[in-house]
């Protein structure tokens, strides 16, 4: 009886899990609908940006703006995007497993790799391993906003351009699906002029009158390409971080399920030998009564 008894409170604290996965689990998806219509909204407007600048600097040139110039890469600043909270699968640890190789393969490339970490989890991940990072930004994900993107854009185009730094990448989740993200480092600055004049020389020749000017028009445009790309890197991580818990729930529930079903047979079976060894001793105390 003791262990139909255990069973019995396994099943109870199995259904107890099961209830808390499923709230969980409908919660994501709700944030998810929200947070996949906000990174869908803002993917055209980055990538419009995007070739906004690369026309006008394309022809500016690299004098044009301090963040296009290029350095001889020594000094790297590295923002890694992660999340403040867990319970969404291999989220996170894919990602900053991802990180932390990068940074001990790139040793030798770079005299400095400065490192730069949004989230808890990525915090963590890092001051575990004795890993020493520049700055965190903590409870980021939690309301995403443009002044987040704002102030992280500004520390890193303030480090690149007192030359602390001569290159600027980001590794993050990039959302594909609910049950896709995929990790992706991009270089934010300085800015891909070589792309620049591809794309000039593979589209239209046709320039164009500044006003007031072509440096004027960069020192306007680079600041919120900047604040642009990083915030569109923050919703994509939002949007997978809820696209990966709502999947990570729903497995935990189908889980649940399945135990819960091994479990009732396991019970049942100790029950029925439960009543077999007492159906026995029954049988037995009559017979010798009889003798």
């Amino acid at each position: 009886m003791a262990n139909l008894r255990a069973i019995r409170k396994r099943i109870g604290s199995v259904k107890s899990t099961q209830q808390i996965t499923k709230a969980m689990k409908m919660v994501s998806a709700a944030k998810l609908r929200r947070a996949q219509d906000a990174i869908v909204a803002a993917r055209p407007y980055a990538r419009k940006m995007r070739e906004v600048v690369q026309a006008v600097a394309a022809r500016a040139g690299a004098d044009a703006h301090p963040l296009l110039s290029a350095r001889e890469g020594k000094k790297l600043a590295l923002l890694v995007v992660t999340s403040d909270r867990g319970l969404c699968g291999s989220f996170n640890a894919g990602l900053t497993r991802a990180a932390y190789r990068f940074i001990n393969e790139h040793r030798d490339r770079y005299e400095e790799i400065s490192l730069f970490v949004v989230g808890r989890k990525g915090r963590d991940f890092f001051r575990r391993r004795e890993v020493t990072f520049r700055k965190e930004y903590i409870g980021v994900l939690g309301a995403v906003s443009r002044h987040h993107a704002e102030t992280i854009g500004n520390d890193l185009a303030a480090g690149f351009l007192s030359e602390e730094f001569d290159e600027v990448q980001i590794v993050f989740n990039e959302f594909r699906s609910a049950i896709s993200q995929v990790i992706r480092f991009e270089k934010l600055f300085p800015f891909a002029l070589e792309t620049a004049g591809d794309s000039k020389a593979g589209g239209s020749d046709v320039d164009y009158l500044y006003e007031p000017g072509q440096k004027e028009i960069l020192a306007s445009l680079l600041p919120k390409y900047v604040e642009t790309q990083i915030f569109r890197v923050l919703l994509e991580s939002v949007a997978g971080e809820h696209g990966a818990r709502m999947t990570a729930m729903d497995s935990a529930t189908n889980n649940s399920v399945d135990m819960i079903a091994r479990l009732t047979l396991q019970m049942n079976r100790a029950r029925q030998a439960a009543i077999t060894t007492e159906l026995s001793e029954i049988v037995s105390g009559a017979e010798a009564l009889k003798g």
